[in-house]
């Protein structure tokens, strides 16, 4: 019995697979572009125009993730009703200073309340 040299590589299956993975993460793809935070970045601002004083809500999160507004601490439940009463005085927006110890998902939770309460201008910094 001889053996026969097998010289031909048949890559139609290797083809399929690739054309499948196109096909899914084509799908994919706009579906992942929806998730999110829409951020824009400030324009050149002159400095000349910022001679008004500016009135802008703060809000710190503590180490131990509790919310200090202007100094006083507010629970988590209060937050959506503090800050939109609040951000009848200060209409420029709200400023959150973090504590580098904070956790992300209470700089979040804060951005959700912001925003639930009407605050469209919302500025992040760390402490």
């Amino acid at each position: 019995m001889s053996r026969q040299t097998f010289n031909d590589i048949n890559i139609t299956p290797l083809t399929d697979i690739f054309l499948v993975l196109l096909i899914i993460m084509m799908v994919i793809a706009p579906i992942l572009d929806q998730q999110g935070l829409s951020l824009a970045i400030p324009e050149y601002v002159e400095e000349n125009s910022q001679n008004q004083e500016s009135k802008i809500l703060n809000v710190t999160v503590t180490a131990d993730d509790k919310y200090l507004l202007n100094g006083s601490e507010v629970t988590e439940e209060d937050l959506v009703s503090t800050i939109k009463e609040q951000s009848k005085e200060y209409k420029d927006g709200l400023m959150i200073e973090a504590d580098g110890d904070s956790s992300h998902q209470a700089v979040v939770r804060l951005m959700d309340s912001a925003r639930n309460a009407g605050v469209h201008s919302i500025s992040i910094s760390e402490i």
